[in-house]
């Protein structure tokens, strides 16, 4: 079983969702959580939830927070006693096989570069999202979607390495198909970073398509899309805002009418399955990847149901052996060039 740092005081609702993520997934998987941040808080609401002492959870103290208004890099190089940066050294120590965090997240990546440091070959880290795909087929890896706003295109080649990496190491995916996010299908459409990595894409050994557009993004089509991290936020908080909107939107429909409520207590179960598909907390948060040991990145809102998920996400990447296999094989891309 793993052993899972998770920063008790990251989300907007911190304590509460971290502590019950954390004894939910120590009581269904199994594997060690260590909640860091106020000892005091943490053990009042985990009183509250009612926590028994035969869970394998252990409570860290960290004297400080980094909120969502602090500076990401002043946060980072200030905030020394921040339950993050306690983290952090939890992984970089060995006494946890990797930690997650639902707060700031350009101070968490910060952290996470300066104190894990960097995967040997790997020039920048990369934020990857996991979509949710039509026809219930595999989830797509997106990445970058927001560590690094301006790429070269030896940065999006070792993408779509590490991408592929996860996607079939993690996620299971055989022979996972990656797909270069620009405007068009055709190789000459694109702005100069697109057109000026497809050469590396081509001869990086995966199984590369070629150019993908926005609309396929959910359609199945690619297993792993890249692209810079400028493009790739504006595709996640775009799709975030969908989903929302698509929720609202429909239950709005369905409770404006006899007709639509009647519908709606016929089709709960069907209702209740597309949910849980768009649903961001089933994934759990965002593995940061290229730096030594494992760190998951989840978003602010996220309730006890995604804390406990992006443990469980951050234990099977653990287990993948990821890191050395992003290594070997940048190593050998480097060595082929």
């Amino acid at each position: 079983m793993a052993t899972i740092a998770v920063d008790a005081m990251g989300g907007d609702k911190a304590p509460v969702p971290e502590v019950e993520g954390s004894v939910r997934a120590a009581r269904e998987y199994g594997h060690k959580v260590i909640l860091v941040g106020d000892t005091d808080a943490i053990h009042r609401e985990m009183d509250k939830q009612g926590y028994t002492r035969d869970l394998p959870v252990e409570v860290v103290h960290a004297s400080e927070r980094i909120t969502m208004e602090d500076h990401a890099a002043k946060a980072a190089r200030g905030k020394k006693g921040s339950s993050m940066h306690v983290c952090a050294r939890l992984v970089a120590e060995g006494r946890a096989d990797g930690f997650i965090s639902a707060g700031n997240t350009g101070a968490c990546m910060a952290i996470a570069k300066m104190i894990l440091g960097k995967v040997p070959g790997v020039d920048r880290p990369a934020l990857s999202g996991v979509f949710p795909t039509a026809k219930g087929g595999n989830p797509v890896v997106v990445l970058d979607v927001g560590a690094n706003v301006d790429c070269e295109p030896q940065m999006i080649a070792q993408f779509a390495l590490m991408g592929e990496i996860y996607s079939r190491c993690v996620l299971k995916v055989v022979r996972p198909r990656v797909g270069l996010l620009s405007i068009g299908e055709e190789e000459h459409k694109g702005n100069a970073l697109t057109r000026d990595s497809t050469p590396l894409l081509k001869d990086l050994g995966v199984e590369f398509i070629g150019n993908v557009e926005g609309r396929d993004l959910f359609s199945g089509l690619a297993d792993v899309i890249v692209c810079d991290g400028f493009v790739g936020n504006v595709a996640l908080k775009l799709s975030e805002g969908l989903v929302e909107m698509i929720r609202t939107m429909l239950r709005e429909s369905l409770e404006s009418s006899l007709a639509g409520k009647i519908g709606y207590a016929l089709s709960r179960s069907a209702y209740a399955e597309f949910k849980k598909r768009l649903d961001y907390s089933e994934i759990g948060g965002a593995p940061l990847l290229g730096v030594k040991g494992v760190c998951i990145i989840c978003h602010g809102r996220s309730d006890g149901h995604a804390i406990k998920n992006a443990i469980r996400s951050a234990a099977e990447y653990a287990s993948s052996n990821m890191n050395q296999r992003i290594e070997e094989e940048l190593r050998e891309f480097a060595q082929a060039g």
